[in-house]
């Protein structure tokens, strides 16, 4: 059994937009409920996770994305004492409160740490269980329940900072990866592969994209096994001629047949069969290092067994 870090923090909990909205702190909940219930948790060596700083941040982004992002905050917390909002709205589904950028800033730091511990090999692979979600947020725009993009930060980090000349994403959540396409794209030493739901939000990655992104989308009602076919005959092939050196994985769970987020009919078996092939896939050419972030994932119950399904993997369980 190898070592699977598990990188979380308190803050990524403060982080919410309003009563009744999906992407909430309940569902850093359901996850840790679920891996403590089924004994996953003795498994996983927690790892401390820092605050992303801004030179690390703005490898991915633009200063004035993040000056822009600080500049809400600021106004959220100097308007508190006489009563003021208690959100910015970014879009019609994604807000800011006063606590947003502290949480964003360590979902993007716990990429930073699982990235540092898988390269140093203190841990095999990684998944790290933070909110915000981050892939679609682009180089100088937050979107989409996204502020910043925690995958793009922790592939900089691999390539700057540690030297890696090939680093792949594997994107899996329902919605198109937009900001990490967007973030990457002709980028020579960044592959990317992803299937999501289409036409759906954000309504992206099917007009002509880069050379190194294989977009795969797929129609509503799509199931898991057509979705494996797909892996099978385009993803695992395109991983196997990149090589790459360390894979990051955008692990989005509403893909599943019970999140009414999306229309997609996956199931926790599915998410299992295809972390199976990332490892595979990392341990041919990447000395099995992975780094997982969640991204989507609705309903509570699907999101915890699903990941649990995720992580069991990872762990050898």
């Amino acid at each position: 059994m190898g070592k699977t870090g598990y990188f979380t923090h308190r803050d990524c909990w403060k982080h919410e937009m309003g009563p009744g909205h999906p992407e909430c702190p309940q569902r850093l909940d359901a996850i840790e409920d679920r891996l403590l219930l089924t004994g996953v948790t003795d498994a996983l060596e927690r790892g401390e996770v820092p605050l992303a700083t801004l030179s690390q941040i703005t490898r991915a982004h633009s200063v004035a994305h993040m000056e822009h992002l600080e500049a809400l905050n600021d106004r959220l917390v100097a308007d508190e004492p006489s009563g003021g909002p208690c959100y910015a709205a970014i879009d019609p589904d994604t807000t800011l409160c006063r606590s947003t950028v502290l949480a964003a800033r360590r979902a993007a730091g716990a990429a930073i740490a699982a990235t540092d511990a898988v390269i140093a090999g203190e841990i095999d692979n990684a998944f790290c269980a933070v909110r915000p979600p981050g892939h679609h947020a682009c180089h100088d725009r937050a979107m989409g329940f996204c502020f910043i993009n925690n995958v793009a930060v922790g592939v900089r980090h691999a390539i700057e900072v540690h030297g890696l000349e090939r680093v792949a994403i594997v994107d899996f959540d329902v919605h198109h990866g937009n900001g990490t396409e967007d973030i990457f794209s002709n980028d020579p030493r960044v592959l990317m592969v992803s299937f999501f739901q289409h036409p759906f939000y954000p309504y992206s990655g099917t007009d002509h994209p880069a050379p190194n992104m294989l977009n795969l989308p797929v129609p509503a009602y799509t199931k898991g096994m057509d979705v494996r076919e797909l892996i099978e005959a385009c993803w695992i092939p395109r991983l196997d001629e990149f090589q790459p050196q360390m894979i990051f994985v955008s692990a989005g769970f509403d893909a599943h047949r019970d999140d009414d987020l999306g229309q997609m009919r996956l199931n926790e078996n599915d998410f299992a069969w295809i972390t199976e092939r990332i490892r595979d896939v990392a341990r041919r050419h990447a000395k099995g290092r992975i780094v997982s972030m969640l991204e989507g994932g609705y309903n509570l119950d699907a999101l915890a067994t699903s990941v649990e399904a995720h992580v069991r993997v990872l762990a050898d369980l």
